[in-house]
């Protein structure tokens, strides 16, 4: 039986700032963090990623495999390391990253030996999962073979899931990022996104402009507000948020929410009720601080099965 899921990505160690202003160590990254809570949902995912041969890769990887997350994929290049962040968290809960990942395992993962062999085996999943961040990652002929491995998949049964989730400092060319998500826009069959990640990039303010950019059949489109807008077989739907009674750290807010829809999506549900699925994640979510809440914390039941997709 295949796995379900292929998030790509980096994982890197975070180091978050508590209200003491010490600094806890943890890891994370977002479709990491995106894989994790897909795990905890039930979903059978794999983890595709590089990382090096130091201790800290060993404990990121006995934690993935405590998490139920595969790690077959995951080709691991000595004398490397794993990347490193830093968050700040504001009074209102608003994060700001430092990060220190330039000469990361995982920025290496589309120029090695295994390379061609690991795009290979992305026809092989029902879903392929990446983001703005993990294309920030690599050299433009690194992206132009992903993309092209995502087009070979897509031949099959594998459907492309783009989170264009955005984080400026991989950016230093904002002309080659507008590119880069053109091109990503124009394969993925799902596209998540969200008004402040593609503002910086676009410009456009209204979501009709920015969902009218996309070429995707299905996309989800995270408003400024708490809520959403659902495009799906031509029609749009409007989702709104529940209530959160205190927002401590918005760390992985997205990346939940991402989860929690693609666990719901693959349960049969559809795409509004996945959205609802997707903010009642987050909203649990960011009542904590750092990007991956306590096991004990995760709601008993995210995905509802009020209305399926036909």
């Amino acid at each position: 039986m295949m796995t379900t899921v292929a998030c790509i990505g980096e994982c890197m160690i975070e180091l978050s700032q508590g209200a003491d202003n010490r600094l806890t160590r943890s890891y994370g990254g977002d479709t990491l963090n995106t894989a994790i809570y897909l795990a905890r949902l039930g979903v059978s995912t794999d983890y595709v990623t590089a990382l090096g041969d130091d201790p800290f890769s060993d404990e990121m990887l006995n934690g993935w495999t405590e998490e139920n997350i595969g790690v077959g994929r995951v080709v691991r290049v000595r004398g490397k390391l794993p990347g490193l962040y830093a968050i700040r968290t504001s009074e209102a809960g608003e994060r700001s990253f430092y990060y220190w990942r330039e000469n990361s395992a995982a920025r290496l993962l589309l120029d090695l030996p295994e390379t061609g062999g690991l795009l290979a085996s992305l026809a092989g999943y029902d879903m392929v999962y990446l983001s703005g961040v993990t294309l920030s990652l690599y050299s433009a002929d690194g992206r132009q073979r992903l993309i092209e491995a995502l087009k070979t998949a897509r031949k099959g049964v594998t459907r492309v899931v783009f989170d264009t989730n955005f984080r400026m400092q991989g950016w230093p060319d904002l002309d080659i990022a507008r590119q880069v998500y053109r091109d990503m826009l124009a394969v993925a069959d799902v596209v998540l996104a969200s008004v402040d990640d593609l503002t910086p990039l676009f410009g456009a303010r209204m979501h009709g402009e920015l969902i009218d950019r996309m070429a995707a059949g299905e996309v989800v489109l995270k408003l400024a507000e708490p809520g959403s807008v659902v495009r799906y077989d031509g029609s749009e739907q409007a989702v709104k948020a529940e209530p959160v009674n205190k927002v401590v750290d918005t760390t992985a807010a997205g990346d939940s929410f991402s989860a929690a829809y693609l666990a719901a999506r693959l349960n049969g549900v559809s795409p509004v009720e996945a959205a609802r699925a997707g903010h009642r994640l987050a909203g649990v979510v960011v009542g904590y601080r750092g990007a991956i809440i306590p096991r004990e914390a995760m709601p008993a039941e995210i995905v509802t099965k009020r209305e399926r997709s036909s």
